[in-house]
């Protein structure tokens, strides 16, 4: 067996798993042992880095006699039926006081049924989100580990070594107990959802309205780049849009099959949501979009359907005297785009703090948003604004009150109301947008038409409702003298 030398582990040489055990070994204090299900991965990886100083494990008991105590693993392969696979054989081999850290893409019922499960024979389970891709596990991610405190203690140094930085801090933070690392992960990639789906709505957008080529519009969002919308998305969007496809001249973006993918993490959000009473109106339609995106059978069964005409779509970049303002047009979405970020990011927080108060996690709101300035997909000028909001207001009931946030909706809700609009009488699908407004005029109604809901609810159901005029719980006999009586409350 091999000398207990390395202080970390990683089991699971894929991509992410190489890039993680690299980052892991090029800081200063870290020796890593390395696994992997076949062993030609493992030789692979030392061989092709020998500057990295890796011990390579080829059975599990190898690898458990290469870490020192308390032996300390990253888990990184596929969700599901692998991952258990890997934890019960490192709980073989492996004691109590040890940590394993299940560094994949996990649903977070099976972080906590997991955690459950390992913590019963002493040993630590972390479930820990990782975000950033293939380049951030090299260089330095945005990481979001649960588990108990007592891991923390020891894993707290190592992720820190490895996270990336933003304003000297590094990306990483003991979100809370068993899956709220996870969780919080889940409502990243949400978030990445609406924030890409905004960004497309926007492309698609100027490109109809105004005709220019996506060259054209990678420079508007290179520019973007530079203010209040700095963010990595719109980074990488200027850079696809300028790359030509070298086969055939065009512009990639028009030779790439208009269906996009997912790997479950948007529903996985919009689901928990539904299920914790969270509106997350943005990040479903973005889910959705994708959706009605993969179904091509469908959509050329639609296709003969009826649209606004040709001189409806050609005025869509016409200012309000009728006259052609591309210039305005284009600030218009940009501001539009910024609104329904806005709305997107808030109804994220919203999911964190109702899935916190449901699984008893302590969660700091504004931790959490300065971990995701470097590192991850979602990084963006803007979320030191809500680490602001957050620090001054542990308990702000929603992100959008926060006077930064209030300021920026003041001065971008005309024009992202005129882009609504215009999306919809050109019959340009703008459902990111859309329902971004909707949720935008909901929240700050002052009367919702939910009342009536509530009074057919009871009308059909006998669900009783509450009065504004006085206390206690009714219900109207509707099928008899339809007398008003008190009840007992079945909201």
């Amino acid at each position: 067996m091999p000398e207990a030398s390395a202080n970390i582990g990683v089991v699971g040489l894929a991509v992410m798993g190489s890039n993680l055990a690299r980052n892991l070994a090029s800081r200063e204090g870290n020796t890593v042992a390395v696994l992997n299900r076949s062993r030609a991965k493992t030789d692979e990886l030392v061989a092709a880095h020998p500057e990295a100083g890796f011990v390579p494990a080829f059975s599990y008991e190898e690898f458990a006699a290469s870490l020192q105590r308390p032996r300390t693993a990253i888990i990184m392969v596929k969700a599901g039926g692998p991952t258990d696979a890997v934890i019960d054989e490192l709980v073989r081999v492996f004691e109590p006081g040890d940590i394993i850290v299940d560094g994949g893409n996990a649903y977070f019922p099976d972080t906590i049924r997991r955690e459950k499960a390992v913590r019963e024979t002493g040993i630590n389970f972390v479930g820990a989100g990782i975000s950033g891709g293939e380049e951030g596990a090299l260089l330095g991610p945005s990481i979001m580990p649960g588990g108990s405190k007592e891991s923390w203690v020891t894993l707290g140094p190592i992720l820190r070594s490895i996270a990336a930085v933003a304003e000297g801090e590094p990306c990483v933070t003991h979100i809370g107990a068993d899956g709220a690392g996870h969780f919080v992960k889940m409502v990243h990639n949400g978030i990445e959802y609406a924030d890409m789906q905004l960004i497309a709505e926007a492309y698609d957008l100027i490109r109809r309205g105004t005709g220019k080529t996506p060259a054209q519009i990678a420079d508007i969002f290179a520019d973007w780049n530079t203010g209040e919308l700095e963010s990595y998305l719109i980074e990488i969007t200027a850079e696809v849009l300028r790359q030509t496809d070298a086969e055939t001249g065009r512009p990639l973006v028009d030779v790439i099959v208009d269906q996009a993918g997912a790997k479950g993490t948007g529903a996985w959000t919009v689901q928990t949501a539904l299920a914790l009473g969270v509106p997350v109106s943005g990040i479903a339609e973005a889910t959705f979009a994708r959706s009605l995106s993969s179904h091509p059978e469908q959509r050329a069964a639609a296709a003969h359907l009826p649209g606004p005409d040709a001189l409806r779509l050609a005025a869509l970049a016409q200012g309000p005297e009728g006259v052609a303002d591309e210039d305005a047009f284009i600030e218009d979405v940009r501001l539009a785009l910024y609104a329904s970020k806005i709305v997107a990011y808030s109804q994220g927080f919203d999911e964190i703090r109702a899935g916190a108060a449901e699984y008893g996690w302590d969660i700091d709101l504004a931790a959490v948003s300065r971990i995701w300035r470097g590192g991850c997909i979602i990084r963006a000028q803007f979320l030191n604004r809500i680490a602001d909001a957050y620090t001054t207001t542990p308990d702000l009931p929603v992100l959008l009150a926060a006077p930064y946030f209030t300021e920026a909706l003041t001065r971008s809700q005309t024009a992202w109301r005129r882009v609504v609009i215009a999306a919809a009488q050109s019959g340009i699908p703008a459902p990111a947008f859309s329902s971004s407004l909707s949720y935008y005029d909901g929240i700050r109604a002052d009367r919702l038409p939910a009342a009536l809901i509530q009074a057919q609810r009871d009308y059909f159901g006998a669900h009783t409702y509450r009065r504004t005029d006085k206390p206690g719980t009714f219900h109207t006999l509707w099928s008899g003298n339809r007398t008003e009586i008190e009840a007992e409350d079945t909201h």
